[in-house]
């Protein structure tokens, strides 16, 4: 099933799209947290606004280093543990939404992703009742202000800016996060092409170890790594990220220079 969050100039409202991705039935409520029920209301895809799927009330955790070649390809060891790092809910936008990038960075780099989406509260959960906390998948870029990075330190800055985790364009219920293969491309040129295979922790591994930090709640959204080939963008560009069995998100990035 999936799920899309979306305005046609009013209130967002949220819907399911076809497997075609091409149509919405609308569902009343936030499916978060109510029933899904159609309303009757159905619309297309090229009618509407495609908007983040979901944002975090509480948090977006990401994880570090999670492909041994895209460790190695920015020279670094190989994680013993998941490398956990928090980005602010208002880093988020949706699909097609322009990525601002600061004038404090020279260097922002795209990273196309596996998110997952979490269902309910959850806290110390065994890996193998992850999937009962799971609402579901969608596709992530987790923009990287590279040349602060390392001299911060720590990733709050780099990763956090407004606008720096386009996340869409919907939430897959229905997915082997196993199985897919992750394809990031910089103005339609393939530039990362990898699978959740490699991934150094699975899935399950990283919801349960997260879980074990911090307290779980629906909406909250984990990013899983990124495969090789992470690079600049420049101003003016289109970054699009591909999970097979979810879909594509698409956006564009712009200089925003001080005054």
């Amino acid at each position: 099933m999936r799920i899309a969050r979306y305005t046609t100039g009013e209130d967002p409202t949220f819907g399911l799209v076809d497997g075609a991705g091409e149509k919405i039935a609308e569902i009343s409520g936030d499916p978060l947290y109510t029933k899904i029920e159609l309303t009757g209301v159905t619309t297309t895809v090229d009618e509407v606004r495609l908007l983040a799927p979901v944002i975090p009330r509480s948090k977006i955790i990401g994880i570090g280093r999670n492909y041994a070649e895209h460790a190695a390809e920015l020279g670094n060891d190989l994680p013993t543990q998941p490398l956990m790092f928090l980005i602010p809910n208002t880093a988020v936008v949706g699909p097609g939404d322009p990525v601002v990038m600061p004038p404090q960075s020279q260097r922002v780099d795209y990273e196309g992703e596996l998110a997952v989406v979490i269902g309910r509260m959850c806290k110390d959960v065994e890996p193998e009742d992850v999937r009962s906390v799971i609402f579901g998948y969608t596709c992530a870029n987790d923009v990287t202000a590279r040349d602060l990075q390392e001299p911060d330190r720590q990733w709050a800055r780099a990763k956090g800016f407004d606008t720096f985790c386009p996340l869409g364009p919907w939430i897959e219920t229905d997915l082997d996060p196993t199985r897919q293969r992750v394809i990031t491309r910089l103005d339609g040129e393939a530039v990362q092409d990898g699978t959740t295979q490699d991934m150094i922790f699975d899935v399950a591994t990283l919801v349960s170890y997260v879980s074990q930090a911090f307290t779980l709640l629906p909406g909250d959204v984990i990013l899983t790594g990124t495969p090789e080939g992470v690079g600049p963008v420049q101003a003016g560009q289109r970054v699009s990220v591909e999970v097979s069995d979810i879909g594509v998100l698409d956006n564009p990035f712009v200089r925003h220079d001080a005054d």
